[in-house]
């Protein structure tokens, strides 16, 4: 395969998958994203592998490192940071790879809202409480599709996790009050898994300055919902008849 996409986990090294180790080690060039890849997950990389931080470069700048080792003959591993299958922004990417015939691969890894219900010990969904989970975040450049925003998503009073909005919690609060109460508990994780991760618990009343105290401004994700206190009793395992 001449790239393949491999979704390098949270953070913690450990929570890497067995499949998206391989790739790294049997690359010839690894584009990671910044510092969103932990440092020791680039030491699976061979002695003899090129590495490449993607940060500050542009779409095309990736492209064409895309083609010029490829044409070369070079297996080609492009990291991201959680998993590649929301906000990873690899779909340009893959069009480009298609375009020019390219053969690629996608490898899944653990998101970090995975490891920060690890971390909080919760699960973001329970019998009688939620039953679904929103992931969502802020809309910039891109736009809001109609009926997505924050603010309207809120009405629904599902377990909500918002991405990349942790430097917009001002807003992201005032959206959110719109459809839950301010007494609805909220978790703000940062840098989840890794060894500087922070956990700020609160409600929608609090949260706000709580966030702002701790100087956290990136690498987060916020949960929002009753889940994180409350606790209903999934039948599942009951023994009873269905």
């Amino acid at each position: 395969m001449n790239v393949v996409f491999v979704g390098a986990g949270p953070g913690d090294p450990e929570m890497l998958t067995l499949r998206g180790k391989r790739e790294i080690e049997s690359a010839d060039v690894i584009l990671y994203a910044g510092s969103l890849i932990h440092n020791d997950i680039l030491k699976y990389a061979r002695d003899d592998a090129i590495l490449i931080d993607s940060y500050g470069k542009s779409r095309e700048e990736i492209s064409a490192i895309f083609e010029r080792f490829v044409t070369e003959g070079k297996k080609v591993v492009r990291l991201h940071s959680g998993d590649l299958s929301f906000y990873s922004a690899i779909q340009e990417q893959m069009e480009f790879l298609a375009s020019k015939n390219i053969e690629f691969e996608l490898v899944p890894g653990v998101s970090s809202f995975s490891a920060a219900s690890a971390s909080l010990k919760r699960e973001f969904t329970s019998p009688g409480i939620a039953q679904t989970l929103i992931i969502t975040k802020p809309f910039g450049k891109t736009g809001k599709p109609a009926g997505e925003g924050i603010k309207e998503l809120s009405k629904h009073g599902a377990t909500m996790v918002i991405f990349l909005g942790v430097h917009l919690i001002d807003d992201v609060v005032s959206e959110l009050r719109v459809g839950y109460p301010l007494t609805t508990p909220v978790a703000v994780v940062h840098k989840a898994s890794w060894g500087e991760e922070k956990i700020i618990r609160g409600t929608l009343g609090d949260i706000t300055d709580k966030v702002r105290t701790a100087g956290i401004k990136s690498q987060s994700v916020i949960i929002v919902g009753d889940v994180l206190e409350k606790s209903g009793f999934s039948r599942l395992y009951s023994g009873d008849e269905p």
